[in-house]
């Protein structure tokens, strides 16, 4: 008889029997399976099963592989959950080769028992099956069972107690994320030539140009909209000369600033994530790392530069096309002129209004920026994890604009601003 020998195939590592003078192999690349060099031919997997004494016999006859398995798998859960663990005795006498699919479906009808590995549960000598039911189990330990949520009042304090302890988690983690952010940007400004400059300007192209026909349109219908339904509002009062005051006051203080955000939320926010995400997909930012790069300096800093330059500029438009807007409406519903509007808007409203909506875009800016580099640092492996912090990116982005705001609101309110 040939010497049992170990070889690699393509899709499995096959693994001599006990008493070969090789050492088992394990790859990534398929199912382990043990076999010789002798016994390459498939034999048809079987499953017999007896009982003797009060004991069942489970006797695999076979090749116990991926392929020829499965119809197995319901027939040991019956033999499991009908027996007790220490009534179970698996014969190996007929077995011929097994890979990982097939040591799993055997060494789960022992993993209830206190001694699997005991000598007393099998007949016949299989060393390698052993061996790989054995790995088998210690691996699955290592994995709890997923607890079932129980109903009622129990589990709903327990769910909301989880997304507040995820909240406080997503907080903290944002923070250091900008305390990195900011440590790295304070290194770059003491050498100024470490900015990337061109990746720079790009962003900000992609970013405030091409973002500003959307922006401006949107602000052009929402000065509209404040104007045509404060025309109707204060028309039935004999007031609708009022209807300049707040269009100037919604749009330059909250209107403009806000549908900047949440556009750059969801269009420049996802794309940083999706574009860093997807370089952390194909280990581009590892390899960055080895060649001694910083992702932050490379990645992170040029796209928080961008955004919150562009912010302030995206605002002004959409603030200057939002009062726009108010004004045709008022000229085509009121019959205020555009002239009467923009005087009436200068002598009324206070340049200030101006300043407390440019003053919050940078922070905005901002915190899009870091939000959506933080979550695509953190993509997974897979599209899945990609497209879940996409998601999350700009739900979280556009949340704090929103908590900012009012926040703003209340401070400025304290300064009679």
């Amino acid at each position: 008889m040939r010497n049992a020998a170990v070889a690699k195939t393509e899709n499995h590592a096959i693994i001599p029997p006990q008493g070969a003078a090789s050492l088992p192999l394990l790859t990534n690349r398929g199912p382990l399976l043990a076999t010789t060099f002798a016994d390459t031919a498939r034999a048809e997997a079987e499953l017999i099963t007896r009982n003797e004494d009060g004991k069942v016999i489970v006797e695999p006859r076979g090749d116990w592989v991926v392929e020829t398995i499965g119809r197995f798998d319901s027939q040991l859960k019956r033999i499991e959950e009908g027996y007790e663990p220490g009534d179970i005795i698996i014969d190996l006498t007929s077995l011929k080769r097994i890979d990982t699919s097939g040591a799993y479906l055997l060494g789960r009808t022992l993993s209830r028992c206190g001694d699997p590995d005991g000598d007393w549960h099998y007949i016949g000598d299989h060393g390698p099956a052993r061996r790989l039911m054995a790995d088998m189990r210690k691996r699955l330990a290592s994995c709890p069972p997923v607890e079932e949520d129980e109903g009622g009042i129990i589990a709903v304090m327990a769910r909301i107690g989880r997304g507040l302890e995820g909240a406080w988690s997503e907080t903290v983690d944002t923070f250091a994320f900008f305390g990195r952010t900011v440590t790295t940007f304070s290194s770059i400004a003491l050498i100024p030539a470490r900015l990337r400059l061109t990746a720079t300007v790009h962003l900000m192209e992609t970013t405030g140009v091409n973002a500003l026909p959307i922006i401006a349109v949107l602000s052009f219908f929402i000065g509209a909209v404040v104007a045509f339904m404060g025309a109707n509002l204060l028309e039935t009062f004999g007031a609708s000369v009022f209807t300049v005051e707040l269009v100037g006051l919604s749009v330059l203080r909250e209107f403009g600033v806000l549908i900047t955000a949440i556009l750059l939320a969801g269009r420049s926010d996802s794309a940083f994530t999706a574009a860093i995400g997807s370089m952390k997909m194909q280990q581009e930012i590892d390899a960055m790392k080895v060649m001694g790069l910083d992702p932050f300096e490379v990645l992170v800093i040029p796209r928080v530069v961008a955004c919150v330059i562009m912010a302030p500029l995206l605002t002004f438009a959409a603030m200057l096309t939002g009062v726009i807007g108010g004004a045709l409406v008022s000229w085509a519903t009121l019959d205020i002129s555009p002239a009467f509007f923009i005087q009436r808007m200068q002598d009324t409203i206070d340049y200030t209004h101006f300043m407390v909506g440019m003053s919050k875009a940078p922070v905005f800016g901002l915190v899009i920026a870091i939000i959506g580099c933080r979550h695509g640092l953190q993509v997974g492996g897979d599209v899945e994890s990609l497209g879940s912090r996409v998601t999350t990116s700009v739900v979280q982005s556009i949340f704090a604009v929103i908590v900012i705001d009012a926040l703003f609101a209340l401070l400025y309110l304290e300064l009679d601003i």
